[in-house]
């Protein structure tokens, strides 16, 4: 059929259609895709309204591809601009403050697989050995040239400290300063540069029920990464102070029950913490850790580290058979990290408190 209407300009606007009985001003042509909204059955004619469907949508779609592939040229606003127009609104959004360092990718945001992935580099391995043998367990790269947050019972006491990052390269490190009061210390690494450094959260915002991450050497298995919840805040967790004893915490032995002895609500767990101890507030975690995620990172969906792995309930060797003597049962302590962070001035001056 031949249209014969005009714009509305047209010199002969008032033109009678053919298929009209009456003399009338025309008006501008319907859309070509107007069939598509009809309620076609599937088969041919639903095959052809998809085309049309997509033939409506390739502009302002195109469009909007060009500008998200500029933006990502640009600066990575890609995932944000895309974002805005599907709805999308991941674990970490793009109005989040920037995770420095251990940003986890738009695609893998507010996972488990995309926390470790980003965060795994910046935690380490730690091997202290003293008069009392040999000590396993984890730390926090927190600046590029090789500043390392752990647990003083880690290293206290050590003669000598060798760290192996997620890498495989192994290094000397130096002990910068120890707190033990807050069992935290300062190691670090020499002839180190260039490294990932790990991004530190706020554990002032932590809630019961949070999603978190935990990463460590339990056992001396290197990048072993565990999830699971902040069960409670504010524990008032008891370990020991003294070097000695702090050592036999990471050894490790036939003993299941005698790995990182603790205190909780005035009874002790894993042995005997001894006579010089330290209480702290302490994040309760279900998330699995085993002797060696000492010093380890606890690490919140965002990627940001909300405490350092300190502390386990492990059931003891006269409870329960040989069989289950060690390993985690869901009751794990971290220090938080707003505890590190006040903390660190003093670390770094290289103070010894005790």
């Amino acid at each position: 059929m031949t249209d014969n209407y005009r714009g509305s300009g047209d010199a002969d606007s008032t033109q009678q259609h053919p298929t009209q009985g009456f003399q009338g001003p025309a008006y501008p042509p319907p859309p070509s895709y107007g069939p598509v909204f009809s309620a076609a059955p599937a088969g041919a004619h639903g095959a052809h309204g998809a085309t049309a469907t997509a033939r409506r949508a390739r502009g302002p779609v195109a469009l909007l591809a060009a500008v998200a592939l500029a933006a990502a040229v640009v600066g990575g606003g890609s995932a944000a601009l895309v974002g805005a127009y599907t709805g999308n609104s991941g674990g970490v959004g793009s109005g989040d403050t920037a995770i420095h360092g251990t940003t986890v990718s738009q695609s893998s945001a507010g996972t488990v697989a995309g926390v470790a992935q980003s965060v795994s580099p910046t935690i380490v391995e730690i091997n202290a050995t003293s008069t009392s043998g040999e000590a396993t367990g984890s730390g926090v790269i927190i600046t590029s040239d090789g500043e390392i947050v752990t647990n003083n019972h880690v290293i206290s006491g050590a003669s000598s400290v060798k760290v192996q990052l997620s890498t495989g390269k192994t290094y000397t490190a130096k002990i910068v300063g120890t707190d033990a009061d807050k069992d935290l210390a300062l190691i670090k690494l020499e002839g180190a540069s260039g490294l990932k450094t790990a991004s530190l959260g706020d554990s002032g915002q932590v809630k019961v029920g949070d999603e978190v991450v935990a990463i460590g050497s339990p056992e001396g298995l290197t990048g072993t990464v565990t999830s699971g919840i902040i069960s409670a805040l504010n524990r008032d967790v008891t370990v020991a102070k003294d070097q000695d004893q702090g050592q036999q915490q990471q050894q490790q032995g036939q003993q299941g029950g005698g790995n990182w002895p603790f205190e909780f609500g005035g009874q002790q767990f894993n042995g005997d913490t001894g006579t010089s101890k330290t209480t702290y507030k302490a994040l309760q975690t279900d998330a699995s850790l085993n002797p060696g995620n000492s010093g380890g990172a606890l690490i919140n969906m965002n990627g940001e580290i909300i405490g350092i792995n300190s502390a386990m309930y492990a059931p003891s060797s006269s409870s329960a058979s040989s069989d289950s003597s060690a390993g985690s049962v869901g009751l794990g302590f971290a220090i938080p990290i707003n505890t590190v962070k006040a903390d660190l001035s003093a670390l770094r001056s290289g103070g010894t408190q005790s």
